[in-house]
């Protein structure tokens, strides 16, 4: 089996980075296309792969293809592709967006596709990705992809209604998470502790209750309340968070991704 990258951006670096270092595929049999030459080099000169400037060429050469490209480049890529896309081929998708139906329309015949939403921390082996099948994809073929995106992160099947909210709550929230993140540590730095270990502490921070969430089973506010003893420090803190709309916030903030998302 071969797997190729139309787009070989840091997204695509990552998916491939972990495949390859989980021997999913040998760097051998995955094949990368981009026009950009810098973008083709680097995954090439960092994973030995095969990498072209045509994405046809790649096309041609794999079993499993995955469109890593913006989603406002999903539409020029598929018309230049459809034609030399086989009944046989999985394709996997990573925008935004672009529905199940939207993409069945452009391709314009029966095509096996997945749908996925990964995230940037599949960058460091720790991506969380969402996923859902047309109707042509079979059971077997579902698990053959899940196996394929678990080199780089956990997965979960889903159904395509919720796909939006998987932007919003994990393909998003990186970047929330790092304002937290940088949050807490100016705090620390005000209070005199130096910024290259004010990050280390407030990340060990975030990274360990992330842990807890997921290793405990508790519910956060179970855990919260660990944390908070009577008139002790943590509750005064979090007193000030509630007071300042920090749920609210993530919220409304959570609400407009997902509006933005069903735009694209």
């Amino acid at each position: 089996m071969k797997l190729g990258f139309i787009g070989c951006g840091n997204m695509a670096g990552a998916m491939m980075g972990g495949i390859i270092k989980n021997n999913i595929f040998k760097s051998e049999n995955v094949y990368g296309s981009d026009v950009f030459e810098p973008s083709r080099e680097r995954v090439k000169n960092m994973y030995g792969i095969h990498v072209s400037d045509n994405n046809v060429d790649v096309v041609d050469a794999v079993d499993v293809l995955v469109l890593a490209v913006k989603p406002q480049y999903y539409e020029s890529v598929i018309t230049q592709i459809k034609d030399h896309v086989r009944a046989d081929q999985l394709i996997i998708t990573i925008a935004p967006g672009k529905t199940l139906s939207w993409l069945a329309e452009k391709f314009g015949k029966d095509v096996k596709i997945v749908r996925t939403m990964p995230n940037t921390p599949a960058l460091v082996g720790e991506g969380m990705t969402g996923a859902t099948p047309n109707e042509f994809v079979t059971e077997a073929e579902l698990k053959y992809v899940c196996e394929i995106l678990s080199g780089f992160s956990k997965v979960e099947v889903i159904s395509e209604k919720l796909m939006d909210t998987v932007v919003a709550v994990s393909g998003s929230s990186p970047a929330y998470v790092f304002m937290f993140i940088e949050a807490m540590a100016d705090a620390a730095v005000e209070q005199g502790m130096p910024r290259a270990q004010a990050y280390k502490f407030a990340a060990q921070a975030v990274m360990g209750s992330a842990k807890m969430v997921l290793e405990t089973g508790k519910h956060p506010g179970e855990l919260k309340d660990m944390v908070c003893s009577p008139a002790g420090t943590t509750i005064k803190a979090v007193r000030v968070l509630e007071k300042e709309g920090l749920r609210s916030a993530v919220i409304e903030a959570m609400d407009a991704c997902v509006d933005a998302a069903k735009g694209m």
